[in-house]
């Protein structure tokens, strides 16, 4: 059994993926149909009531507003142009509900390991002072002047 989220390898039994993090439980498929199914029901419903707008409307402005074709083909171009975005934006959310868009950011590709040398003994710096240093001299002092 492998992981969904990053390939792994995954003992059957396991919650989560060992690599990841990710759950490996299964999601039962009736969690997500809900807003699944009501955006198919957008996108189907939307197309039939555009066409039928976009067809029926032509025909109501032929016959009993007498256009002229050049009117009547605007009306049907923008009436396609309205339907056609907001299609386009229920499948994009269909997309996003589904998780075949990922909103979440890239990470840059990891760079190569450079290898690793011993340090030499000449380039060592000299070591750093105590942070207690003169302390209890200042300490002192200070009991002095009193």
């Amino acid at each position: 059994m492998y992981c969904s989220t990053c390939g792994a390898p995954v003992t059957s039994g396991l919650s989560f993926c060992n690599r990841c993090g990710a759950n490996l439980k299964d999601r039962s498929s009736s969690q997500n149909m809900g807003p699944i199914s009501a955006f198919l029901t957008a996108i189907t419903i939307l197309a039939v009531v555009g066409l039928g707008i976009m067809l029926g409307g032509s025909l109501v402005l032929t016959k009993e507003a007498h256009l002229p074709f050049e009117l009547i083909g605007c009306f049907m171009l923008f009436t396609f142009l309205i339907v056609g975005v907001i299609e386009f934006m229920l499948v994009r959310q269909l997309a996003r509900v589904t998780g075949a868009i990922d909103d979440r950011p890239t990470l840059p590709p990891p760079q190569p390991l450079h290898e690793l040398r011993p340090a030499s003994v000449n380039n060592l710096a000299e070591p750093i002072g105590s942070v207690t240093e003169n302390t209890t001299r200042t300490l002192e002092y200070a009991r002095r002047e009193q």
